[in-house]
């Protein structure tokens, strides 16, 4: 078995994994700011407050992925850097630096990819019950909808919800990931079936 010719080879990263600038540039919390900062949830206690510095250094890295090769990069946007509360007001510096990246990504000829959610989880929709809340869907589509309208000029390539087995599962389920919730089995099933109902409301 071989790949097809026609296979896309690239590189990924997760917002939170990479950009740093957790309390800057009207960026709101997610689950996992909090989580990260709770003692023994994180090995060796690391957080993702600076990482790798993406937020202020993303032309340096644009020029290493162009020297290394790679012509197709696959990256998450934080809801929350572009919806503070998840709903609501948009964070207009949170969309100036999404569109300052992807600008940067063409002009070096790499087809950017762009994963709506990688599981950082605004805070604030959180506190309103999260995935398992009847509205989220809804949340999400008003997140999707302004993603496609601002990015969608540039970007032809979108990820709904990366392994929503996992955000779920280990998220509310065994409690291992962000916000380190262990829910009944009742719960996370109503929660599945509301991710499912986000990704279709966001395919449209």
């Amino acid at each position: 078995m071989s790949f097809k010719k026609d296979f896309i080879w690239g590189a990924a990263t997760a917002s939170y994994q990479i950009e740093g600038a957790a309390y800057e540039g009207g960026k709101g919390l997610s689950v996992w700011d909090k989580f990260s900062h709770e003692p023994g949830k994180v090995l060796e206690g690391h957080t993702g407050d600076v990482a790798c510095d993406h937020y202020h250094l993303f032309k340096e890295d644009v020029a290493l992925m162009k020297r290394m090769g790679v012509k197709n990069y696959r990256f998450s946007l934080s809801w929350p850097r572009l919806i503070p509360n998840g709903v609501g007001e948009v964070n207009e510096e949170g969309v100036a630096f999404y569109n300052a990246l992807i600008d940067e990504l063409i002009a070096n000829d790499i087809r950017p990819f762009v994963t709506l959610f990688h599981w950082d989880y605004p805070s604030a929709l959180q506190a309103k019950g999260a995935w398992e809340n009847p509205d989220s869907p809804y949340w999400f589509e008003e997140y999707a909808s302004l993603c496609a309208r601002r990015f969608g000029d540039r970007v032809k390539d979108f990820i709904t919800l990366n392994e929503p087995q996992c955000f779920i599962g280990l998220g509310y389920g065994n409690g291992e990931h962000a916000p380190g919730y262990r829910l009944p089995l009742a719960s996370t099933v109503v929660m599945s079936h509301h991710v499912l109902l986000a990704h279709g409301l966001a395919v449209k």
